[in-house]
């Protein structure tokens, strides 16, 4: 029995370091771009972060070297680094991410709207701005560690409602997009990824992100704008889930942002990580009572 309990825990305890570790997913132009410590911030710039609105964050805001974070309350987010040393190094880490990302091998370099299309994993370039109207599936291919990074030249637009999916095992935490000025997420659009923007990110009324929007990897003026919106920082790639914040008052928006990205692969980590967590509980605690009888 004894033998049994060890393997038992052995087995749970070395998926739970696989359940951590970070992911190296793999496109066309090669590793996952580090983020560093700007993966630790769902919201992160180098000027402002204003809100209008209950916006809901679940996850942390970073800010540096500008010190105005403005609208929270109304809105809800965790905890708020300004100005301080774990502030400069995120931005510093931004700004390693955004060249990284820009610098990767292309696969393909597209034209036109991103909407209506399925995209499998890789680099996709494009040399001004991009549009998305409508729904861009982004398809996994029944792989979790796929990787999707958008080159994009200006500026990044969707319009009212437009949609990012993710299809067959595709993470948010693997998903970048690099803009070489500002990201503008319309009304009501629900969208997925990692916003690096050189200078600017602004979320419209009802627009939800299940990712980071991390702006001013180059500029000092880079700001965040949102208002009445909905952010989760997804975990995975090597970060860990974000803390709890509470809903603000007036909330409209889903607690959740479809399946949770542990979710949606093939393997359920958090799953796991629950079971074998409960199931190595009650195996100490199994054993602990029979040592308390034997020494009784």
């Amino acid at each position: 029995m004894t033998k049994l309990r060890r393997l038992l825990l052995s087995l749970f305890l070395a998926a739970l370091v696989g359940a951590v570790l970070p992911v190296t997913g793999l496109a066309g132009g090669g590793p996952l771009p580090d983020m560093g410590t700007a993966g630790n911030y769902a919201v992160l710039a180098a000027a402002t972060v204003t809100n209008t609105g209950p916006s809901w964050i679940t996850g942390q805001i970073g800010l540096s070297p500008g010190t105005s974070v403005t609208g929270f309350p109304p809105g809800t987010s965790g905890h708020q680094d300004i100005a301080n040393g774990a502030a400069v190094q995120a931005m510093v880490d931004l700004t390693t991410a955004y060249n990284n990302a820009a610098g990767a091998s292309t696969t393909a370099t597209l034209s036109g709207d991103l909407g209506g299309r399925t995209l499998v994993a890789g680099v996709y370039k494009y040399t001004s701005s991009a549009g998305l109207t409508g729904t861009l599936v982004l398809d996994g291919g029944g792989s979790t560690t796929n990787l999707w990074i958008f080159q994009i030249g200006s500026t990044l637009t969707t319009a009212s409602s437009s949609r990012v999916t993710l299809i067959n095992g595709a993470q948010p935490c693997d998903v970048f997009w690099q803009v070489g000025s500002s990201a503008t997420i319309g009304t009501a659009t629900t969208f997925v990824g990692n916003i690096l923007a050189n200078t600017s990110i602004t979320m419209t009324t009802g627009a939800t992100l299940n990712g980071r929007a991390l702006a001013g990897a180059i500029t000092s003026s880079g700001a965040v704008t949102l208002d009445t919106n909905r952010i989760i920082q997804p975990s995975g790639c090597g970060y860990s889930v974000p803390g709890y914040v509470p809903p603000p008052a007036g909330n409209v928006l889903p607690a959740t942002l479809g399946v949770p990205s542990e979710l949606i692969g093939e393997i359920p980590w958090l799953l796991l990580i629950a079971v074998g967590s409960g199931t190595a509980s009650l195996i100490f605690g199994i054993s602990s009572r029979r040592r308390r009888r034997r020494n009784a």
